[in-house]
């Protein structure tokens, strides 16, 4: 399988389509959405990304100044070790299969406002060009070519007149899925050595802090 079928840059491009489905939504509904760089609202507690997230986070946090990498794992790790009070034994590489839903459920909740160790002092996101899928669908409800309807979770959309209304705005998901599938299976393969592992989700604060610290990103 080619990159174009599943690598990085395919990943990349496939997020890309959600990047332009919000884009439509704004020119729907000029004015009424708040969502923007900047707004972390929805950038707290523990939540779940793919293995395919996993490398897009890497690549975006290697592309920092080292300074603001070691403050980003000095607090994904001190967010580990908080995971881990909370849930003994749940260790590298921190697969939420290894917890059940329900277990991480209650942790998400126990951890609710928790901020992302990405965001910087001003609330804004440190690698937002290199954000997971998750954090691109909140703020807009969906529906999809099949019929569904995924509903817009933004935590403070009460707050602005309006925007709780909004009808969801089309998006065909199902290609989509397809594609993504295709770069899950690559990156797994990548990471584990092994396509079977596709189905792999852990935490942003987790995968930052499991990054190998033998893999400097940064010239010495």
């Amino acid at each position: 399988m080619s990159d174009s079928a599943g690598g990085p840059a395919a990943y990349r491009a496939l997020l890309e389509r959600l990047t332009r489905w919000f884009d439509q939504g704004r020119r729907e509904h000029p004015g009424v959405i708040p969502c923007r760089e900047g707004c972390s609202a929805c950038c707290h507690g523990p939540f779940d990304i793919s293995v395919a997230d996993v490398e897009l986070l890497e690549a975006g946090v290697r592309a920092l100044p080292e300074t603001e990498w070691l403050e980003v794992r000095r607090r994904a790790e001190a967010l580990v070790t908080r995971i881990e009070t909370l849930e003994p034994g749940w260790s590298a590489p921190h697969a939420i299969s290894d917890l059940g839903e329900e277990r991480f459920d209650r942790l998400s909740e126990a951890l609710a406002t928790e901020p992302c160790p990405l965001l910087d002092p001003d609330g804004r996101c440190r690698i937002y060009a290199d954000r997971p899928l998750v954090c691109r669908l909140i703020g807009l409800g969906m529906h999809t070519q099949a019929g569904g309807v995924i509903e817009n979770t933004c935590p403070i959309q009460d707050r602005f007149p309006g925007y709780a209304e909004l009808p969801p705005v089309h998006f065909d998901l199902e290609s989509f899925e397809e594609v993504e599938r295709a770069c899950l299976v690559q990156a797994a393969g990548r990471r584990f050595g092994h396509p079977e592992g596709w189905e792999f989700e852990t935490t942003i604060a987790a995968a930052l802090a499991d990054l190998p610290v033998t893999r400097s990103p940064w010239p010495r």
